[in-house]
């Protein structure tokens, strides 16, 4: 069944209206008709049974039922993901929202080539819509939060270390994989680091140990960005979810 955000602010006795991009999609690409049922959801775990009444002014809709939403992970990650080239971090966005990471910051570090600059803005601004939409489409309970800005690495550093835990994985590590690090984890809230194309620098590594993020080995092959990411958090959420 469809599923679709909506603001408390648009809810008032018992219904809901939707209006914008929304509006647009069930009316000309779901087609939907009055009478039919959707699913809202209002981005904080809460998901709303509906019925169209209208499709006058916007969509009305009348709320049938409520009920806390199941999707939600109960570990909260968030992932660093360092800046990739051309669109690689549009796929990062949707496929880590579709497994249900918590938020996503996007870092520059040493090695990254891509250099936001004046169209940071436009980026995050477009990120947010695909995580939206991504979020949308896996039935999330909540749209992930794309960082507002792209932090440098020391900073992301320092922010995550306000996380129950942090893993950064490395190509020179070999001993410690995430199956140790699963092991001993006890916490609710986990922030990955992803390096871009070219990998992390020693000096960053070396920063991130000094500050309690654990270097792990994701095997003996070595994954490309978009991949890390994804396998990581699918790992993490599929043993301590």
């Amino acid at each position: 069944m469809p599923k679709f955000f909506f603001d408390k602010i648009d809810m008032t006795q018992g219904q809901i209206c939707l209006h914008g991009e929304d509006e647009k999609h069930i009316k000309t690409v779901l087609r939907a008709k009055e009478g039919e049922e959707l699913t809202l959801c209002d981005g904080e775990g809460m998901d709303y049974q509906c019925r169209i009444s209208s499709l006058t002014d916007g969509v009305q809709l009348e709320i049938l039922s409520k009920a806390p939403c199941e999707t939600e992970p109960k570990t909260k990650i968030t992932l660093y993901q360092g800046l990739p080239k051309a669109d690689k971090m549009e796929l990062i966005i949707q496929k880590c929202v579709e497994l249900g990471v918590e938020r996503i910051v996007a870092v520059s570090t040493e090695r990254a080539i891509v250099k936001l600059d004046k169209k940071e803005g436009k980026k995050l601004e477009r990120w947010q819509k695909i995580a939206e939409a991504a979020a949308k489409q896996s039935g999330r309970g909540k749209i992930p939060e794309i960082g507002g800005q792209v932090l440098k690495f020391k900073d992301a550093v320092a922010e995550a270390k306000r996380l129950d835990g942090a893993i950064i994985p490395y190509e020179r590590e070999e001993k410690t994989g995430l199956r140790e690090f699963v092991k001993d984890f006890k916490g609710e809230s986990i922030g990955v680091f992803i390096g871009p194309e070219g990998g992390f620098a020693e000096e960053e590594i070396a920063l991130a140990k000094e500050n309690g993020i654990t270097p792990i080995t994701l095997g003996k092959r070595i994954l490309r960005t978009e991949t890390a990411g994804m396998t990581t958090t699918a790992i993490l959420l599929y043993e301590l979810d």
